[in-house]
């Protein structure tokens, strides 16, 4: 049986570092006699740096090969004045859009003993356990046309298109519902049917996928309404579904109800689960280098892979336990520590999850 091959692609300021800790974990479990390899490469800035091109030719080739990819994070102040077709963001949607990767799980859970972490009351947020999914290659960020121009009056004008084809909502519609169907059976999908085209065209094909689900709740939200009711009453929710712009903005704020976007890990996925695994967060460029940044979220997101693309649920289960365990142990990073308690580093953190993990 040949080795699953892991991209494994650091990226920019904080990214290394995070990255280092979630190798830990692969390395302990390739020792325990799992069928894994791996090898490194650029993506972002740290492609642009060394290859001239935020998804250079040879991460392409590599991440074509590859049966999931590991990124860390990209961007950052040292990038902004380049052009925008070389900024390391470009790198990112380029690699979603070359490995069809169409599907973004977002998680949001919350730890009991991090409640206090989170800027909502206990309650509201205690027991919380919502899955975002995104839909990844479509709407404003990929569509055309796009661009800037000058009005007929001279002022300066830039555009964008949103759009969405049927069967791109279709296939994240079903994602959602087969998620809810492992879950508590509840979708509910955003959009903004009230003013947008898209959004109708939207609801309209939600509406018919959940016919093959009718053991699965539908319900629909505005966008607008969903953001308030988030922090309002977030426990509400199960699985939401909603577009490329929509769900960005979203999983960021859901994020927050957990205590810090540093717990959060997240899957990028084509139609055969063939992944892209990431923590939520940016890549800091404020602690990049102190050995501050929480690297749960990366680790997390390894157990994600093993779930999600190499079906061993076992394993993800065991990662999720050992953090879970390090957290009761009273382990914090700066980001998820109250007034008074102490803080560990980067790698202490990441040691902690693996002598866990050991464990287990």
């Amino acid at each position: 049986m040949s080795n699953k091959k892991i991209l494994i692609l650091p990226g920019d300021y904080i990214g290394p570092e995070i990255m280092a800790e979630a190798v830990k974990v692969l390395e302990l479990l390739r020792d325990e006699g799992e069928a894994i390899e791996w090898s490194f490469g650029h993506l972002g800035g740290a492609a642009y740096d060394a290859e001239g091109h935020p998804y250079p030719e040879s991460t392409q080739k590599a991440a074509r090969a590859a049966d999931a990819i590991l990124l860390g994070a990209v961007g950052g102040p040292k990038y902004d004045e380049l052009p925008r077709e070389v900024r390391p963001e470009r790198g990112l949607l380029g690699i979603r859009k070359d490995l069809g990767l169409f599907a973004n799980l977002r998680p949001a859970l919350a730890f009991d003993e991090l409640a206090g972490a989170s800027s909502l009351k206990r309650e509201v947020i205690e027991g919380l356990d919502i899955l975002i999914l995104r839909e990844l290659t479509g709407d404003i960020y990929f569509g055309q046309p796009r661009g800037r121009r000058t009005t007929a009056d001279g002022h300066a004008e830039g555009f964008d298109t949103m759009h969405y084809s049927a069967p791109e909502i279709e296939r994240i519609a079903r994602v959602a519902f087969e998620a809810a169907r492992k879950r508590s059976k509840r979708v509910c999908s955003v959009d903004k049917e009230n003013v947008l085209e898209t959004s109708r065209l939207w609801r309209e094909v939600v509406i018919q996928v959940a016919r093959d689900y009718p053991d699965v709740e539908l319900t629909h939200m505005y966008v607008d309404n969903a953001a308030m009711q988030l922090v309002r009453r977030p426990k509400q929710f199960d699985v939401i579904v909603t577009g490329n712009i929509f769900g960005d903005i979203l999983s960021d704020e859901a994020s927050m109800l957990c205590g810090s976007i540093g717990l959060l890990p997240s899957a990028s996925l084509d139609v055969h689960n063939k992944g892209m695994y990431e923590p939520i967060h940016g890549s800091a460029p404020d602690i990049a280098g102190q050995g501050r940044a929480n690297p749960i979220a990366t680790i997390l997101s390894v157990g994600m892979m093993f779930k999600y693309t190499f079906d061993r649920g076992d394993i993800a289960e065991r990662i999720d336990a050992a953090v879970k365990q390090v957290i009761r142990d009273g382990k914090r990073t700066g980001d998820i520590a109250a007034a008074g308690e102490a803080v560990i580093g980067t790698r202490e953190m990441g040691d902690a999850i693996v002598a866990a993990l050991r464990r287990k």
